[in-house]
């Protein structure tokens, strides 16, 4: 049985984006648009050329915003505060995501590169403020990102959690990478399978796997 692996766990680690939330609801198409725009506003090359920036920025430091930030000395706040100004009013509350991360024993946070108020906004669409004790945006981390060593020991600290007694819950497998090196149990949450060795789990469907698990 699934359960029986996670039985030691008593912490529970979700990311944000695609992850509590599905990806065909696009908040990245929406994201993307303004990285663009702002790189673009930034640097003074068109919008195509920006975007191919972002995504080498993203590739090489975990996220576009510390490509900025290392590159172009750009306010870190005031860039979230720009990329995040999109439409999530066709996000809806989800009960039976509510019931399943209500059921886990233990603890329950969301550590995300977003913003916090990007991640509280995203929670409060989806019904799931009061399920989660702590919410960690990329500040939180001293903005270091996922998947560097920096942003999970920093957050990791902040919380006081205990890694060998705690699960990951990911899209992006590379940012399991770490948790997997930490001793955290990991859940790539993906509609495609990763062969990654620091992968212990794979779902394309949240609730059905985090049902498996309360006890």
């Amino acid at each position: 049985m699934v359960a029986q692996h996670f039985a030691h766990v008593d912490t529970w680690v979700f990311d944000l984006d695609n992850t509590l939330y599905p990806p065909s609801a696009d908040l990245f198409g929406q994201m993307d648009a303004r990285f663009s725009a702002y790189v673009a506003r930034l640097t003074g090359m068109d919008q195509a050329r920006a975007l191919e920036l972002c995504a080498k920025y993203w590739v090489d430091y975990g996220s576009t915003l510390i490509g900025l930030m290392e590159n172009h000395d750009v306010d870190p706040h005031h860039f979230l505060a720009d990329v995040h100004d999109i439409d999530i009013t066709h996000l809806q509350e989800d009960a039976l995501l509510v019931a399943a991360i209500n059921a886990l024993p233990g603890r329950k946070i969301v550590f995300t590169n977003g913003s916090n108020n990007h991640a509280k906004r995203v929670l409060a669409a989806r019904g799931l403020t009061r399920q989660f004790d702590a919410v960690y945006g990329v500040e939180h981390a001293d903005f270091n990102a996922k998947p560097g060593q920096d942003a999970f020991s920093r957050v990791f600290a902040k919380d006081g959690l205990t890694p060998t007694k705690a699960a990951m819950f990911e899209d992006e497998h590379r940012n399991l990478a770490v948790p997997h090196a930490l001793g955290m149990r990991t859940v790539h949450v993906h509609e495609a399978p990763d062969p990654a060795p620091y992968i212990h789990h794979h779902t394309d469907h949240l609730v059905d796997f985090l049902s498996q698990l309360s006890r």
